[in-house]
């Protein structure tokens, strides 16, 4: 679901959780996905 767009509430709301914390323990983040939107710190060689 994430990948597909949905956010944690969204994803929360289709699992039934009562809880944020809850949904963050199952969704699992992408990595790599996430270096390809990732902006460089200022200064650094990236």
């Amino acid at each position: 679901m994430l990948q597909q767009g949905a956010s944690l509430p969204e994803i929360g709301q289709v699992l039934r959780h009562r809880s944020p914390q809850t949904t963050s323990i199952y969704a699992k983040v992408d990595l790599d996905a996430l270096r390809t939107v990732v902006m460089a710190w200022p200064g650094s060689a990236r």
